[in-house]
């Protein structure tokens, strides 16, 4: 099978400028300031000043190979350096270091609107990319109806994309990326924007690709979509490559990587997840007092705190979760009754009881509500757990049972007759 990218000590470094920490600027000092550096870029010595400037590694020492016809899957905890690499695969961004061995031409859909002219319309913007992708206007025709209908936007045909919703944008763009025969096809979780039925068209779509032997690299969170559609996995950690082999080796790898760090987290400063009108301070997975080994069990109950703080004020405020396995299925979701809220630090919980969960590792997602449906925010991966099974009798079932729960249900049986 031939190699359709190898990758060799691939590493991308970001300048990362902070501003000063000084109590005042005066005027003359920022206009003295930035002519200073105008002058030094002028003369070649733009010279880094440490105090406001640091070096990032997005990657580091990055080597890989991915074969023609293979689905590809890219997983990783948010920041592990996953959008980076398409970038530099997509040929949007350079490496700093190392180097790319690319053999055949590559569809890329990251973002939405990436590759698209706002001011042209969808059917100039299929004929564009078709030429980017270096297919000829003959081709681009042969397969124009079959876009569109995938895209289901023949209405809109003739209007001008930057009109369009990002639901639209993203099937449009998509269905050109997919229908136009690229040999490889990339795929950042972009796709989270269309509906449910639309996804599981791309997926569809994407399988057939790779079964045509056309090469997919796909970036997701969802771990059952990425088990669904991918044969092998990539699993990327703080820039590095932690895992490579087959998709479920990589998924469970990245399970107990979550798993070992996520059961409590604070952020020192107040610097947690959020925005302007809420911010997380902690959050934990709380065991009962008389559980002394620290070991969640399928038959112990434990409690999901959260401690926030928020400068609104607001009648119809509530605070939701959702429980998620690793790979991205949602288990219930849960959410406190709504309630007044006034500025200041909070602290939200509840508790799952035991005999209700299977073994297995879970994620909660946390989400903040104002007014009933306008979301303020939503922290996704929060926190990370893992169940265990318990010791079983002998003759019990060997193997770990089936289903996302298993709760402990009273059984009766009775004799009817002789």
């Amino acid at each position: 099978m031939s190699v359709a990218i190898k990758v060799e000590n691939l590493s991308k470094r970001f300048l990362i400028r902070h501003q000063r920490r000084e109590r005042y600027a005066t005027l003359r000092d920022s206009l003295a300031s930035g002519a200073g550096r105008l002058i030094g870029r002028l003369n070649g010595k733009a010279a880094r000043d440490p105090e406001t400037e640091e070096e990032f590694w997005a990657l580091r020492d990055i080597d890989f190979e991915i074969h023609q016809g293979e689905r590809v899957g890219i997983i990783g905890r948010n920041g592990a350096g996953k959008s980076t690499l398409l970038k530099i695969l997509s040929r949007i961004t350079d490496p700093t270091a190392g180097r790319i061995r690319v053999s055949g031409n590559i569809a890329s859909l990251l973002e939405v609107g990436t590759g698209f002219h706002p001011e042209l319309t969808g059917r100039e913007n299929i004929f564009l990319n078709g030429a980017i992708l270096g297919m000829t206007r003959a081709e681009i025709q042969r397969k124009f109806d079959e876009i569109v209908d995938f895209a289901d936007v023949e209405k809109f045909l003739d209007t001008p994309v930057k009109r369009y919703s990002s639901g639209m944008y993203v099937r449009l763009a998509f269905a050109v990326a997919a229908h136009l025969e690229p040999d490889i096809l990339v795929i950042d979780e972009v796709l989270s924007v269309g509906d449910a039925q639309f996804q599981k068209k791309c997926l569809g779509r994407m399988e057939e690709v790779g079964r045509n032997g056309r090469t997919v690299i796909f970036v997701s969170h969802s771990m059952h979509t990425v088990l669904s559609l991918c044969n092998r996995g990539i699993l990327l950690e703080q820039g590095r490559i932690a895992a490579v082999g087959s998709i479920t080796d990589v998924v469970t790898a990245y399970s107990e990587q979550g798993a070992s760090c996520g059961m409590s987290r604070e952020w020192a400063g107040g610097d947690g997840p959020g925005n302007e009108m809420i911010r997380v301070l902690r959050a934990r997975v709380e065991l009962n007092d008389n559980v002394t080994n620290g070991c969640l069990t399928v038959n112990t109950p434990f409690t999901i705190a959260v401690e926030y703080r928020t400068n609104l004020t607001a009648d119809l405020f509530y605070v939701g979760a959702r429980l998620k396995t690793i790979y991205g299925e949602l288990v219930f979701p849960s959410g406190c009754a709504p309630m007044l809220i006034e500025p200041g630090v909070y602290r939200s919980e509840y508790t799952i009881p035991g005999d209700l969960l299977n073994d297995g590792v879970y994620t909660i997602d946390v989400g903040f509500v104002r007014d009933g449906a306008n979301l303020l925010y939503r922290a996704e991966e929060l926190l990370t757990f893992e169940v265990h099974d318990v010791e079983r009798p002998p003759g019990a079932w060997m193997g770990k049972i089936p289903g996302t729960i298993r709760p402990r249900l009273d059984w009766k049986t009775e004799r009817l007759s002789a």
